[in-house]
């Protein structure tokens, strides 16, 4: 029987489907093998060995256009190139976060470079798709980093010394409070109680997860590990639970240690029309988002074609506002390629 806290359970392999604010979250998990001197898999039969998704050299997604909403990326493993239409580029890797809002249009362009050519080159990451209130969808792009340096952590101990490990990308846990969020996100406010954690809990570790408002839509994602319970429901790996928001929730971990992503926000309440990258409110804003993409391209494409990476020895960093540099760490600026 299943507890009354869980409203349902979802086995996933690969899209969350969620509910206002949230769209969705993809999980991608690659197992990519030791890269060659263009950064792509060493295979020539790469495209039938594993997911390039849609790059032909580095997989990634090369340009491509979004409105109308945000992209949260948490990479666990792994290194992201980022490039977009303002002129902006980064480099972010194991346990950093892109938050990347939208709004009136952006290109960009996500590639995944297999930096070690003496090793495999293991990959795994969520993007969430995070939807926009109507008046957030006419703003300028704008896009943060959340070096995992800077991300804040909360820690927990149980009854039996067992400490779990909260990370905060979004809201507060127990006035633990996340990195500021883009000023243009509904997540930016505090009365809409956004909050994203990605949650660590060693095998047998107890967790009671704060109630919120009855109002908010919450989900628990549990994708690494043996068993978790959910209150007193057993549930696998690889499970979504979308969990009243309204109560406490007692997570325990089973025999090995246990990873959630954990998600709960107020709703937005709007409509949601959605065509592939772009979320608008009613089908007429869809087909003027389109025309006006076809009319602009969302500005010129700067970068030297539509999956650039860079070179491997570039550190992580971001630039911001076409050329306002953030190093981790400092290190010279190197050319994409």
């Amino acid at each position: 029987m299943s507890s009354p806290a869980i409203y349902a359970l979802t086995p996933i392999e690969f899209r969350l489907d969620l509910k206002d604010p949230f769209l969705f979250t993809a999980h991608h998990i690659d197992h990519f093998p030791e890269g060659n001197a263009k950064l792509g898999p060493h295979s020539a039969a790469a495209h039938n060995e594993f997911s390039m998704y849609y790059g032909d050299i580095v997989p990634g997604f090369p340009e491509h256009p979004h409105t109308g909403f945000e992209t949260i990326t948490l990479v666990e493993q792994g290194t992201v190139d980022h490039f977009d239409s303002l002129g902006n580029g980064g480099r972010y890797a194991d346990g950093d976060v892109q938050w990347l809002s939208t709004g009136s249009g952006v290109e960009h362009c996500e590639m995944f470079p297999l930096l070690h050519e003496d090793r495999p080159n293991p990959f795994e990451l969520f993007q969430i798709w995070f939807n926009s209130a109507p008046e957030q969808k006419k703003m300028p792009p704008d896009y943060k980093m959340f070096w995992r340096e800077r991300i804040p952590h909360a820690y927990e101990t149980d009854d039996a010394g067992l400490t779990a490990d909260i990370r905060v990308i979004s809201g507060q846990f127990k006035g633990i409070q996340a990195i500021s969020r883009p000023p243009n996100s509904w997540a930016a406010a505090a009365e809409n109680r956004v909050n994203i954690y990605l949650i660590a809990l060693p095998p047998h570790a107890v967790l009671s997860m704060p109630a919120t408002t009855a109002s908010s839509n919450r989900f628990c994602y549990f994708y690494q590990g043996e068993t978790l319970k959910i209150e007193q429901k057993l549930i696998q790996r690889r499970y979504l639970a979308e969990l009243k928001a309204d109560a406490e929730i007692r997570l325990q971990a089973g025999n090995a240690e246990a990873r959630i992503l954990w998600l709960e926000g107020e709703p937005i309440g709007e409509d949601v029309a959605m065509r592939g990258p772009f979320v608008m409110n009613t089908a007429q804003e869809l087909d003027d988002a389109f025309r006006r993409y076809r009319a602009t391209r969302f500005g010129e494409w700067p970068w030297p074609n539509p999956a650039p990476v860079f070179e491997r020895s570039q550190p992580r960093f971001a630039s911001y506002d076409g050329g306002k540099r953030e190093e981790y760490p400092e290190e010279p600026e190197k050319d994409a390629v």
